[in-house]
């Protein structure tokens, strides 16, 4: 049975279409907006409603879900002309699930509080895969009572639902994230090309790697792609490149030391600069065999 509760989603890409497509089969009425027809064309054939623009996707909805590349496109789509926060209602509950710049959140809660639009920021783990099967971990800041607002339509597209402070602080734990994920899928790269230069079996290695304490998620999801070489992507190495962007500049903020990441993120920016920006980020892998003379063909 279809919910009287209108969501508005903005952004329809690797993620936010799986996201979308979730928050139909728990029953919402969703509005699906993209700059590309051609993805709310397929959103409206997997029976959800399109909108040829903001305005109207995001009249008449209850809540708004943001699902966009970078910091300046929140920032065009939510608050520049005839944006979110110029069309949507006094009272609607606006959601972003990108990952964006801390204090670029802080800035856009306050600007929607203005116009007396409920702000949460919720960036989300687990890639590709994590937003096919609704099994997403979600981060959120914002005010408690926004977030409990938020919780169903969050708990739609995923498992993992955390309260963790205020305005700015999801984006925070997702910058977080982010640092673990690219490191991970730098040292599961070093092992599998230091395994291979010794002859071992890598599929053999992963299955009791992955049983021990070495075992994590990078293994679990990634191993297999890295072992074939295949980096179709699920979570694309410029995404994480800016991701990583995101950290070093939040870290230095702070005035936080993070040796292993700001090399990592020199890595992600190599492979980037090698014009493998639109794979995998498991393509790290990669990089690892040209700078150990064993390049793969």
């Amino acid at each position: 049975m279809r919910s009287s509760t209108a969501v508005a989603v903005l952004g329809l890409g690797i993620m936010g279409g799986p996201m979308a497509n979730n928050l139909l089969r728990a029953g919402y009425d969703v509005i699906g907006y993209n700059r590309s027809p051609a993805k709310v064309a397929n959103f409206v054939e997997q029976g959800g409603r399109g909108a040829e623009t903001i305005a109207a996707a995001v009249h008449d909805a209850d809540v708004i879900v943001t699902m966009l590349p970078d910091s300046p496109d929140v920032e065009q789509v939510v608050a520049g002309e005839d944006g979110v926060l110029e069309h949507a209602a006094s009272g609607a509950l606006w959601i972003d699930a990108s990952t964006i710049r801390p204090d670029v959140t802080v800035r856009m809660a306050a600007a929607a509080a203005d116009k007396g639009i409920r702000a949460v920021d919720a960036p989300v783990s687990g890639g590709e895969a994590g937003a096919i099967e609704g099994s997403l971990s979600i981060m959120v800041g914002g005010a408690a009572a926004d977030v409990d607002a938020a919780r169903p339509i969050l708990e739609a597209m995923g498992t993992t639902v955390v309260h963790v402070g205020p305005a700015g602080s999801g984006q925070t734990v997702k910058a977080a994230n982010q640092l673990i994920v690219a490191g991970t899928i730098e040292l599961v790269a070093e092992a599998l090309v230091f395994l291979d230069a010794h002859g071992v079996d890598a599929e053999a290695a992963v299955k009791v790697l992955a049983g021990g304490l070495a075992g994590n998620r990078i293994l679990d999801r990634k191993a297999a792609g890295m072992i074939a070489g295949d980096y179709t992507p699920g979570f694309r190495v410029d995404l994480h490149h800016k991701d990583l962007g995101i950290v070093t500049a939040a870290a230095r903020e702070a005035g936080v030391a993070i040796p292993l990441g700001v090399v990592v993120a020199q890595l992600m920016g190599a492979l980037r600069a090698r014009g493998h920006g639109s794979l995998d980020h498991s393509a790290l892998r990669l990089l690892v065999d040209e700078l150990s003379g064993r390049a793969r063909s």
